[in-house]
Order: structure tokens, then C-alpha cells, then sequence
């Protein structure tokens, strides 16, 4: 299979928010549809905290994409009228710059050495990627989860950069319960002997600690509604329990071992820890210039100069609860930007922008059209 990845190296040095610099860091990304003349039609995604750059299929990679039935001809975010980049984050394994790539200083990778990382990182490579490719001020601008702070960041820090912004199951700052969560994720990678301070290997690598921190993940990423309905108390049968008196013993906890399983050497601890971490940090509150955090979101969104926004959620998401996307339309409405709110009653948790796809592909399609 073809990777259809492409790479753009940022300016060098690239400077961190909270020090430190990257030389010759670069970020990967894909694209679909075609830029037009006036170059005013492009829409940058911003992901989660673990998926690639592969949205959805094109020419080159067939293979499905996290958001397949969003992104394409026909769909959500058109790619015969749109043209669509979808980028991994800077941090990331997916193929741009993170602790797990090479320090060109040493010639070892980064692991611990890579400097400390922010969203506000993140979202400035977004820009820089977009001004390479000749794009002055994007369509839209969308955002999910993780990546919906990232896009906030990346407005923050550059007014008028996009016309429009979608902001899906997102937030301005993380609430005390995620903190909370990814911290136990972090300390659960940390605590595995073989993490090594980072400096694991093949051979010896925090299997263990990256299992437990993504099952913890993926019990928050769903809601209880939906693990009551899949799964209730249904018991595997004997032959397919281990041979271990505390091993496992129900349906959910056979699907929550080979979902760890699966993802566990998939992605890289030390950018999990990274990418947690900033996700932790972020708080658009730093940019509005108010001593009181509600005032001063308002002033940061005020100074995006935004013209159009989607506010999209969902009443079973723990991580970043309805209540805060509610406020974040109110706030943008307060700016005079054209806000429009959906919140969805889907049973998936956070996750229901990756699952419930035809509503809110629906939601999203619908602004997108309007724009």
C-alpha cells in the first residue's frame, strides 16, 4: 500500500512556547481535492491525540481514513469544492517531528530531550504548513478533541487566519476529570520499569503501563450508556477466560485487553506522555489579558476574528462535557461571530465524532455547505 504522506519542514530554528528549539523539524500531512486560483478554499484539520494525517482515502492510499465518511466528494467537508489538509501533529509518531524521531544534534532520537511541547506548538505548525503551501487565511479551520485546543491555539496566536471554525467535542481548557485521567495515564507509562526514563527499546518496551493508560482512555472515550448496552455483565465462556484467577472474566474487559493490544506498539510512550501533557497545559484564558478566565476566553476568541463557527458536542462526553462547548458557543456568539450549536444526545462518549458519523457529518455538512 502507497503512503500518501507528504512532509513540510517548518522554518528553523523552530521555537517552542515553553523554550527550546527544533531544527529541521518537520510535519506530515495529506491532501484532498485541489487548491483554486484565489487559494481561499482550503479547510485545515486538526486531530485527536493519536491519529494520522489519513482523514480518508485518495488515489494514492485507498485505505480507510479515521474520518472516511466526513472527508471526501460527496461528503461532510466536499473535496470537489474544498481542499482538504489533514495534518499529524508536531509530537506525534505519525510521521512529523516528536520525542520519538531523530535529533539531528545526536543523531539518537529525541525521547526526553525533545522540549517541552504545547498545543500552542502545535496549532503555530498548523499555520506555518498553510503559509507554505501558498494559503494566507484558510476556509475553515476544524479541530477535533485534541485537536480542536490546537486550532484554538493556533487562532489565538494568529488573528484572522481562518474565516471559519468547526470545533468538534473540544474545549478551551482541559476540566479537573481529564487532568485527572491523563495524569494516571502518564503515571501508569512512567511506573513501567521498562520505560527507562524514556529510553526503551523493541525489546524492552512499557508494555504493560501503555496497555493500562489506554484502557483507561477508551473507558472515557465511551460512555457508560453504551458499555451497559454493548456488553452488560455478559461473562466470556471458559474456554476463552485465562488461566489467571484475576484474569479476565467479562466481554468488556476482553474488548478493553485487545484494544490495548492493538495500539499499545502502535504508538510511541514517550509522545503519548507529550501529547497528554499539552493537552493538560492548554488554556486559551492566557491569551485574553483579564484577571478573571471567563472574561478573558471571551477576549481571546474576540481577537480570533472569526466570522463563522461550528460548536459540535455530545451529552454523554465525560472528557469535554456538553456544558463546555455550550459556553464556548455563547462566548464566540459574544464576539459577533456567527455561531451555530449542535449537541448531540449519541450514546459514544467522546468518541461519537469518530462512530456517529452520519449525525454529525450531518451537522458539519450543513455549515459547510452554508460557508
Amino acid at each position: 500500500m502507497a503512503d500518501a504522506r507528504q512532509y513540510f519542514t517548518l522554518p528553523s530554528p523552530y521555537r517552542m512556547k515553553r523554550g527550546g528549539e527544533l531544527l529541521d523539524a518537520r510535519i506530515a500531512y495529506e491532501t484532498w481535492g485541489t487548491l483554486n486560483a484565489a487559494r481561499d478554499n482550503a479547510v485545515l484539520i486538526m486531530t485527536g491525540l493519536s491519529p494520522s494525517a489519513h482523514a480518508a482515502s485518495n488515489a494514492i492510499d485507498d485505505s480507510p481514513g479515521w474520518w472516511e465518511d466526513i472527508v471526501g466528494a460527496g461528503k461532510a467537508i466536499d473535496t470537489r469544492r474544498w481542499f482538504v489538509i489533514c495534518m499529524n501533529s508536531l509530537g506525534s509518531c505519525k510521521g512529523s517531528s516528536g520525542p520519538a524521531s531523530i535529533n539531528p544534534a545526536t543523531g539518537e532520537p529525541w525521547r526526553l530531550d525533545f522540549p517541552d511541547l504545547a498545543l500552542e506548538d502545535v496549532g503555530h505548525a498548523g499555520y506555518e504548513l498553510a503559509r507554505g503551501l501558498g494559503i494566507e487565511r484558510l476556509a475553515a479551520l476544524v479541530g477535533c478533541s485534541m485537536g480542536g485546543m490546537a486550532a484554538l491555539g493556533c487562532l489565538a496566536q494568529h488573528a484572522g487566519f481562518a474565516r471559519a471554525h468547526v470545533s468538534v467535542c473540544t474545549a478551551p481548557r482541559a476540566q479537573p476529570f481529564a487532568i485527572a485521567i491523563r495524569s494516571l495515564q502518564r503515571e501508569a507509562i512512567r511506573l513501567d520499569p521498562n520505560w527507562n526514563e524514556g529510553r526503551y527499546d523493541d525489546a524492552h518496551y512499557p508494555e504493560a503501563g501503555m496497555n493500562i493508560a489506554r484502557k483507561l482512555g477508551v473507558i472515557t472515550y465511551r460512555s457508560a450508556l453504551e458499555w451497559s448496552g454493548r456488553f452488560g455483565r455478559i461473562r466470556l465462556d471458559p474456554g476463552q477466560r485465562e488461566d489467571d484467577p484475576f484474569g479476565a472474566e467479562f466481554e468488556i474487559e476482553s474488548y478493553l485487553n485487545a484494544h490495548a493490544r492493538r495500539f499499545t506498539r502502535a504508538f510511541d510512550p514517550n509522545c503519548y506522555l507529550y501529547l497528554s501533557r499539552a493537552s493538560d497545559w492548554f488554556d486559551l484564558a492566557e491569551y485574553g489579558g483579564a484577571p478573571d478566565p471567563a472574561t478573558s476566553v471571551r477576549n481571546a476568541l474576540a481577537r480570533m476574528k472569526l466570522e463563522r463557527a461550528l460548536v459540535i458536542g455530545v451529552e454523554t462526553d465525560i472528557l469535554f462535557p456538553l456544558e463546555q462547548q455550550q459556553q464556548l458557543a455563547e462566548d464566540l456568539r459574544t464576539t459577533g461571530t456567527d455561531t451555530t450549536f449542535v449537541g448531540l444526545d449519541s450514546p459514544q462518549g467522546h468518541d461519537a465524532f469518530l462512530v456517529d458519523t452520519g449525525r454529525f457529518g450531518a451537522a458539519i455538512g450543513q455549515f459547510m455547505d452554508a460557508s
